[in-house]
């Protein structure tokens, strides 16, 4: 399961350089696969070929963001995630949209930072 952040994040940031995926985004900004990983050029990526330079429409122009696809809960780096260590405000919560097996995310972190 990917961790999201609720409607009531105060864009403190102090979640983002916690992430060892470089999952969370600032409110409105664009993201791309390759940010903070080992992914470079076409990869094949949770069973789809993306272009891991491409630039992404933000997940969020109000709120810091968590892109589910680079999420691992911090999985293979930390007991827990680290955001969600950090957030003074708890609004860094388990995502129900997007759960997955400790299995996937540490499948997904091996695939996010092959070098």
């Amino acid at each position: 399961m990917s961790i999201r952040i609720t409607d009531e994040c105060i864009n403190c940031g102090a979640c983002e350089p916690e992430c060892p995926n470089n999952a969370i985004y600032e409110p409105g900004a664009e993201w791309a696969y390759e940010d903070g990983t080992g992914l470079k050029g076409t990869v094949i990526l949770n069973g789809v070929e993306i272009n891991a330079a491409e630039r992404r429409t933000p997940v969020s122009a109000e709120i810091y963001y968590i892109v589910p696809d680079k999420c691992t809960e911090c999985t293979g780096f930390h007991e827990e995630p680290q955001c969600a260590a950090v957030c003074p405000v708890d609004c860094c919560l388990d995502d129900p949209d997007h759960v997955e097996s400790k299995e996937v995310l540490l499948a997904r972190k091996e695939a996010l930072h092959l070098e």
